[in-house]
């Protein structure tokens, strides 16, 4: 039997009945709350057939640590977590130049929750990351992605390097962010397949990671401060991405 997890906050409940509602297997709402976002939920629970359980704010809170906004959902494994072998299968079923994003090494769920929820809404077509040393799909992840999670192809892989070089052999060009790069991010050529390779918090990328990289960009910087977030560099990188795609 499928380990379950927990999936918390309105955003995440209601994206993961929206897009895998078979995985639910009881909802924990707060009893006395009925505004009309928790019950869109509760509706959304009853045409899927899923089961809602009641709990005062002080059992919610034991069940949940967290800032769950009244509602907790107890779910299988997500569908959109994928490993490397699925890398292959996606790629071949897109009907459309590849979009991907890859991070190094993120550690912080808030920062993975951010980058995936920019990633969604960017149009990314899979977030690839390390199995190893890096966060993985939590549930304080997907609260922070609102929703993101569950709409984004996410895949662990066993080497990224390896994964870099199965990119370039389809012919994806991987662009990887580091600060000292010559090449400001909006010289930089995303119209055809390509995967943006973002560093870790603090380090960057990994020096495997960028030899394997086939260009290096920068985000040109105006001010006294060196770096940005991880997650706010993904963005900017991303929609720079974006608007060249559109033209």
């Amino acid at each position: 039997m499928s380990k379950l997890e927990q999936v918390y906050g309105l955003h995440a409940v209601t994206s993961l009945l929206n897009h895998n509602a078979s995985a639910v297997t009881i909802i924990y709402a707060q009893a006395g709350r009925r505004d009309k976002r928790i019950q869109s939920i509760l509706d959304k629970a009853a045409h899927a057939g899923i089961a809602v359980e009641e709990c005062s704010r002080q059992e919610l809170d034991q069940r949940c640590p967290h800032v769950h906004q009244g509602i907790v959902a107890m779910s299988q494994a997500s569908t959109r977590e994928h490993h490397e072998q699925d890398l292959d299968a996606l790629l071949d079923n897109l009907d459309h130049p590849p979009f991907l994003l890859i991070l190094d090494g993120v550690t912080d769920p808030h920062n993975l929750g951010a980058c995936l929820r920019s990633a969604e809404a960017a149009g990314v077509d899979a977030v690839i990351v390390p199995k190893d040393n890096a966060v993985q799909l939590t549930p304080a992840v997907r609260k922070v992605a609102c929703g993101a999670a569950e709409i984004v192809p996410f895949i662990s892989v066993t080497n990224l390097a390896r994964t870099l070089e199965g990119l370039k052999q389809r012919g994806i060009w991987t662009f990887g962010a580091a600060g000292e790069a010559e090449t400001p991010v909006y010289q930089a050529d995303f119209k055809g397949p390509i995967a943006l390779v973002m560093g870790s918090e603090g380090k960057g990328l990994r020096r495997l990671t960028r030899e394997h990289c086939d260009v290096l960009v920068a985000i040109p910087m105006a001010g006294e401060v060196s770096s940005l977030n991880v997650s706010v560099s993904t963005g900017v990188c991303l929609f720079e991405a974006v608007r060249q795609r559109q033209t």
